[in-house]
């Protein structure tokens, strides 16, 4: 298993790629379910060493899956426990470089190793939260940033009434 760190120009150049492609999808479509399909395939498609990229949508108390890419997931989490919910609850981007050592970790999906978790905000508010798993320990140390700017393009994009 690579567990290496190192920022590659493959991943630099395929983030960009994504963040192409995501400018030209949210000027043709509006729809929030179509975009988050959409975004995650297409992360799925751009970003190597990935075994899952999805959505969690904020309902009430809980976490509740949306359109995602990879295994069946955990259909609902909830607000104390996991990778999602700590960003949900803090605002802020979570990543773990390994899932193991996380106190709470939910392993929906026994491959995954490390995770990125971005919320989405409208108004200030996080409304949901875009998941990254891969199968290799410390997978995003160097994509972190990349992944922030993906989440501050689509948040307002895919905001809906709950």
């Amino acid at each position: 298993m690579n567990t290496s760190n190192t920022t590659t120009q493959d991943d630099s150049v395929k983030v960009e790629q994504l963040l192409a492609y995501l400018t030209e999808e949210l000027k043709y479509e509006s729809d929030p379910i179509a975009l988050m399909a959409n975004i995650s395939a297409a992360i799925m498609v751009y970003i190597d060493r990935l075994n899952w990229a999805g959505f969690y949508l904020v309902k009430g108390e809980e976490l509740v899956l949306g359109p995602f890419h990879g295994l069946p997931a955990c259909s609902r989490l909830q607000k104390n426990k996991g990778v999602c919910a700590r960003a949900w609850q803090t605002g802020q981007v979570v990543k773990v470089d390994d899932v193991h050592q996380f106190p709470g970790h939910v392993a929906c999906d026994s491959a995954s190793q490390s995770e990125l978790v971005i919320p989405l905000r409208y108004q200030g508010e996080v409304y949901a939260v875009l998941d990254l798993d891969s199968p290799e320990t410390s997978r995003f140390t160097d994509l972190e940033a990349g992944f922030i700017q993906v989440g501050e393009m689509i948040e307002a994009a895919l905001y809906f009434e709950r």
